[in-house]
């Protein structure tokens, strides 16, 4: 698949050959996985919904998402400059760990990419380890002894773990994992101090995340267009745009960017001054959320930017809007208040829904 192939831009190779090229292409399974990425991109740009793409190629939903995002990862590693080593690598198997750096900017994926290639890390570990290494970009001065590379930002989190943990097993295996991640020679020494030093400092856990579930029909609302009050023409009907609900919480579009969704009417909602809904994967806190990833909504108050302890609040981070728990007051602005949590009504035979795609890479 050529570069040319896969540009939008280009209005001479936007053709239905070329979309069918494509679509042989990856039922065919031909190619490596980036390119596969960037093909079911290319298609979605086209028109195509993920059903469609499955029904025509056996990708999945979850697995066109997992390579689409994996590949611009990949993208932004080749700009970037990360090793060729790792490129060659990640260029034929890997698309679930790129996909894990996803939230990171462009020269951290660069360095982390090279690091978990090194390490051989796997997808699990390159989730925990992407979360480490966004943790740490927030810190406003770089704690003593370490440097901004990521290797020493893992040595900083297990150096921390380990300052908070009075288990001995436990200190053994966290100083052994920044032993393992240390980058420069100062950071590698404060995880050796910690093998004389075992004061353990009070750590105090992160709020639980204000969760709801939709448990039953009656919490999944319809919205209803409003044709207006009689008299009314035909034409009145007419004029009504088609609503089409969107899963799986019901939400609709209407002509323009605009859209809506009804949520039950609770009482943490309806206290809520400014609340608007924001969708998201529950991965984004896979510690606060150990269980499957799922699509959830997210409600944030925009009125309530005064920080708490108990509470998880919404920032801007890298031109991007960003969530998370502060231990102490941040030094930068917040832009709201997290107040609900939203998860789809849960399908009784979840049998069903289990992840039955498996493809080599």
């Amino acid at each position: 698949m050529t570069e040319i192939l896969l540009n939008p831009e280009n209005s001479e190779n936007t053709t239905n050959e070329i979309v069918q090229d494509l679509l042989i292409k990856l039922r065919q399974k031909q190619g490596n996985w980036v390119e596969w990425g960037r093909a079911i991109a290319y298609l979605t740009k086209a028109g195509y919904n993920p059903q469609e793409i499955f029904e025509a190629t056996g990708f999945e939903p979850i697995q066109q998402n997992q390579v689409i995002v994996g590949a611009q990862v990949y993208n932004s590693l080749e700009k970037e400059g990360t090793s060729a080593a790792a490129l060659t690598h990640y260029g034929n198997r890997g698309s679930d760990v790129l996909y894990e750096l996803r939230l990171l900017t462009h020269s951290e994926r660069a360095a982390t990419a090279d690091l978990t290639f090194t390490h051989k890390i796997d997808a699990e570990e390159a989730r925990d380890i992407a979360k480490a290494i966004k943790d740490y970009s927030r810190l406003s001065v770089l704690p003593t002894g370490f440097t901004s590379h990521p290797g020493d930002a893992l040595a900083y989190h297990a150096w921390k773990l380990t300052k908070q943990n009075s288990d001995l097993q436990e200190r053994t295996r966290l100083i052994a994992r920044g032993l393992r991640f240390a980058h420069s020679e100062t950071a590698r020494k404060q995880i050796e101090q910690l093998l004389v030093d075992t004061t353990v400092v009070p750590h105090r856990p992160a709020p639980t995340l204000p969760f709801y579930r939709l448990e039953s029909d009656e919490h999944l609302p319809r919205i209803l267009p409003v044709v207006g009050e009689l008299p009314l023409t035909p034409e009145d009907i007419k004029a009504v745009p088609l609503i089409t609900a969107v899963e799986p919480f019901g939400m609709v579009k209407h002509v323009g960017e605009q859209a809506w969704v009804a949520l039950p009417g609770w009482q943490v909602l309806l206290g809520a001054e400014d609340p608007v809904a924001i969708i998201a994967s529950s991965d984004l806190f896979p510690k606060a959320i150990p269980s499957k990833p799922e699509p959830v909504i997210i409600v944030v108050d925009r009125a309530q930017r005064e920080w708490d302890i108990s509470h998880y609040f919404i920032f801007e981070q890298d031109g991007q809007i960003d969530f998370q728990w502060f231990e102490t007051a941040p030094e930068f602005l917040l832009l709201g208040k997290i107040v609900v949590m939203v998860r789809p009504k849960k399908i009784l035979d979840e049998e069903i829904t289990k992840d039955s795609w498996q493809i080599d890479e």
